[in-house]
């Protein structure tokens, strides 16, 4: 079996995506167990992510302990905050053994310098929805949030989320993906240091090599695309599982 320096995955949006591509995705995990140390997940790895004091999401029970297993086994795993998750904290940090990245960083993956960031209010455009993220992510929001029970705003979620009619809708998301490679495009133009820039949110996988050894990856999707990204000092390259597992780049 493949052995990979990293991997990178993101928008697997569990308790949204189709569920044959939820088990995938737990496939996934198990076969990313046996393949790498580090597992880099860029965002939104739940479509709803909220950390109470003293409840777990039951949903999310098996995911959970799949990650634990993982970490306990000698993983690395990274988990950045999405535009659905990014309410993670102390329990993914301390129970789960996760380590927790809340907005973009320049940090070594796979042996490159990688500028890693979810993507959800990067590049041009998105101004609603960046006015929106700073009242969602306040401190008041979370109070407030917190006193609403959690059968309840799993549901109220569910009414708000869009991730399902993705899985209709397969060029949802090109404007953003445009936005995005623009930013990265620039940000690699800029920084001579970066050698890759890794971005979700638009669930579009694409792998581009800017300039000799230097890449924009952004990882599409488990809603519609199940893929995923390997990271060496040696190469990048992007993978679609199948049912049979790892699949092809």
């Amino acid at each position: 079996m493949a052995q990979y320096t990293s991997i990178i995955v993101s928008d697997s949006h569990l308790g949204a995506a189709p569920p044959a591509h939820e088990r995938a995705f737990h496939d996934f995990l198990r076969y990313a167990g046996d393949s790498t140390n580090d597992l880099v997940i860029n965002g939104d790895l739940f479509d709803f992510w909220f950390e109470y004091r003293t409840v777990v999401l039951r949903r999310h029970f098996g995911t959970l302990r799949l990650l634990a297993d993982l970490v306990d086994g000698g993983m690395r795993i990274r988990l950045v905050g999405g535009n659905h998750d990014f309410w993670a904290g102390d329990f993914l940090r301390a129970e789960i053994g996760i380590e927790l990245v809340d907005g973009s960083v320049i940090t070594e993956i796979g042996g490159r310098r990688t500028y890693l960031a979810h993507g959800d209010g990067l590049g041009e455009g998105d101004h609603g929805y960046r006015l929106l993220r700073r009242v969602i992510r306040s401190r008041p929001a979370r109070v407030a949030y917190r006193l609403v029970h959690p059968d309840w705003s799993a549901a109220l979620v569910r009414l708000v989320s869009r991730t399902e009619s993705r899985h209709e809708r397969p060029s949802a998301g090109r404007s953003r993906a445009i936005a995005l490679e623009a930013h990265a495009r620039h940000m690699l133009e800029e920084n001579a240091t970066i050698d890759l820039v890794a971005f979700g949110h638009c669930h579009i996988p694409y792998l581009v090599e800017v300039g000799p050894g230097r890449h924009y990856l952004n990882t599409g999707d488990w809603v519609q695309h199940c893929t995923w990204a390997s990271v060496d000092p040696d190469g990048v390259e992007l993978h679609r599982w199948t049912h049979e597992g790892a699949g092809g780049g």
